[in-house]
């Protein structure tokens, strides 16, 4: 017997989920990413019924591309949604272990040699600030440059739950804005249209 028996599948909790809930809707939105260093902060939403305005639960899953072994860094960002899924699913329907079985087999297949060189002493005391720690501030514009200068407002929320970005190309003109997940289009939240200025920024179309 494997100690991961003891721990729940994130399909068996979906499953679950949806037999206890069956009106019920699993929203799922990137907080934070970057693909180039490797990671990325996936937040998952889940609705006991369709309609309702609040959630029953949130729950989050952050994704470090260097902790998943050859075959699997490839399917890091698809992973730890499904990751955020399962924890989330478990927050509302009441579980023993918060991680799934995903979850704590990742954990168990970790390089510890890899952990140990990318896990390096670091003496605080002896560091200055302004050498090693980077301000909030910084690592704001350090993500903006490395996304291409182009940054995108917070999801915003209608009646349906998260609005979905989404961008495109048309006669040479660039699009964007935020669109309703309603499936039902006579059912459907107007768009937010936003457009790109100069600056390479995305801003609200007023």
């Amino acid at each position: 017997m494997s100690f991961l028996d003891n721990y729940e599948g994130v399909a068996e909790r979906i499953k679950r989920f949806w037999a206890t809930y069956p009106e019920g809707k699993i929203h799922t939105s990137i907080v934070d990413v970057d693909i180039k260093s490797g990671y990325i902060l996936v937040e998952c939403r889940i609705y006991k019924k369709y309609e309702d305005e609040h959630p029953a639960g949130i729950d989050y899953a952050f994704g470090n591309v260097a902790t998943y072994n050859v075959n699997m860094k490839k399917w890091f960002v698809e992973d730890t949604v499904t990751s955020a899924i399962g924890r989330c699913a478990g927050l509302v329907l009441g579980t023993d272990t918060r991680p799934t079985q995903e979850n704590m087999r990742q954990a168990e297949n970790i390089d510890v040699q890899m952990v140990q060189e990318s896990a390096q002493d670091v003496d605080l005391w002896a560091t200055s600030i302004s050498e090693d720690l980077v301000p909030a501030a910084s690592a704001i514009e350090q993500i903006k440059s490395q996304l291409g200068g182009v940054q995108v407002a917070a999801a915003p929320i209608c009646p349906h739950g998260h609005m979905i970005w989404r961008s495109g190309d048309k006669a040479g003109k660039a699009w964007g804005g935020y669109m309703c997940v309603e499936k039902t289009k006579a059912k459907q939240c107007s768009p937010r249209w936003f457009v790109l200025a100069s600056d390479g920024q995305w801003k609200p179309q007023v």
